[in-house]
């Protein structure tokens, strides 16, 4: 079992900036795939950014040059830093592990879930 808990959400302006934790427990999260996922509402779960555990880095075209996705394999922690952030940006994020080290965007990839942390962007 994997236990991810989020945190670092809340509300800020457009042009704001946050930044999201993932603390795991259960298994050491150095040897595998991490992503962050994002639901607005009425609309459908999509990955923002994806890192495996040699560096490699996936992003949405919508997160590229303002989202930072990184790792802290000593504290078995991932972040995802947010700048620039618009309303569009406004949802639920949750970080997700996956076995296996390919950066897929499916979210049916993934197996194990966060609980979510929600950003409200105002205008």
């Amino acid at each position: 079992q994997v236990q991810l808990v989020e945190s670092g959400g809340g509300m800020v302006q457009s042009g704001g900036s946050l930044r999201l934790s993932c603390a795991a427990s259960g298994r050491t999260l150095s040897n595998y795939a991490m992503g962050w996922f994002r639901q607005a509402p009425g609309k459908q779960r999509e990955l923002v950014a994806a890192i495996s555990s040699d560096g490699s880095i996936k992003y949405v075209p919508s997160a590229k040059g303002r989202f930072t996705i990184s790792r802290d394999n000593a504290k078995n922690t991932v972040y995802l830093q947010m700048n620039s952030l618009t309303p569009e940006d406004t949802a639920v994020y949750s970080c997700a592990f996956k076995f296996g080290n390919l950066l897929l965007s499916a979210e049916g990839s993934y197996n194990y879930w966060g609980q979510g942390t929600r950003v409200t962007v105002s205008s």
